[in-house]
């Protein structure tokens, strides 16, 4: 039994879903969660720079917590960065891409499927990749959302303004005529009603969080790496307004988000980046 925590980051409140899904999946562990709200949104910038911000935590979660495991809880910072993470650290580092992408697969019955994510995200190409690695016969229709991560990290979960900018950039998918859509970004699924409510109740949405949770169990099983005992709280950490993080985060996650804790950005990594984590 292993009972260091596991790591997970986002560029802000998204991975709160991923967090949701391996709090209740993975009760006993623990995790530490940093959402990096001083440099959000992760989706607009350039994807060397998110490459950086990924190393920077990742980084500090290996030196400072020894977490067992890291999980990329932000489809830009996976697109961006996840091979050259693992390449970098021992550690075992986890994306949302792969998952999301079996997920969607799964749930298809005409094979037209839909993927929404940030500008960065679908312009890296990561998912086009990895829908084409499983089975390149499928009709994959990539539309960015530009936006929507803002409404998410403002708490501004509905209303008018958020229904006709999703008429406006969803309109790509429902023209397809998709039957599932996989929601590309860990903040998404926070507008999923809305989303619904636009491409049709007919359409699967498909939220990448549970099936990482599964994988990450998956992992820890078959290594033996899965702990044992009394549940703890989980940690989190915000580069931006703590207080505001505790806010919104309890609304979209619930009473586990205590009191946040600052983390400042160093950039260390550049200098530590090849020493292989643990």
């Amino acid at each position: 039994m292993d009972p260091r925590p596991i790591g997970v980051f986002d560029s802000g409140f998204g991975g709160l879903t991923v967090a949701r899904a391996l709090i209740d999946l993975l009760p006993e562990e623990r995790l530490v969660y940093v959402g990096d709200t001083g440099r959000y949104p992760y989706g607009s910038k350039q994807l060397s720079d998110v490459r950086k911000y990924a190393h920077e935590i990742t980084q500090w979660l290996i030196d400072t917590h020894d977490v067992k495991l890291v999980v990329v809880a932000c489809n830009t910072a996976s697109a961006a960065a996840l091979v050259d993470l693992q390449e970098t650290y021992s550690t075992p580092i986890v994306g949302v891409i792969e998952a999301g992408v079996r997920s969607v697969m799964s749930v298809s019955r005409t094979h037209r499927v839909g993927v929404i994510g940030t500008v960065g995200t679908i312009g890296s190409g990561a998912y086009q990749s990895a829908v084409s690695d499983v089975d390149d016969s499928v009709q994959l229709t990539c539309a960015a959302c530009p936006g929507f991560v803002e409404f998410v990290e403002r708490g501004e979960l509905a209303g008018d303004q958020v229904r006709v900018l999703a008429h406006r950039l969803l309109s790509p998918v429902i023209d397809a005529k998709v039957d599932a859509l996989l929601l590309g970004c860990t903040h998404y699924p926070f507008l999923a009603r809305t989303i619904a409510d636009v491409v049709g109740r007919e359409v699967v949405l498909v939220s990448s969080a549970d099936e990482t949770a599964f994988q990450v169990r998956a992992m820890l099983l078959d290594d033996g790496g899965a702990r044992a005992g009394t549940p703890e709280p989980p940690q989190f950490l915000s580069s931006g307004n703590v207080d505001e993080f505790e806010r919104i985060g309890r609304m979209l996650l619930g009473s586990e988000v205590g009191a946040v804790r600052r983390w400042i950005p160093q950039a260390s990594y550049q200098n530590n980046k090849g020493a292989g984590g643990n």
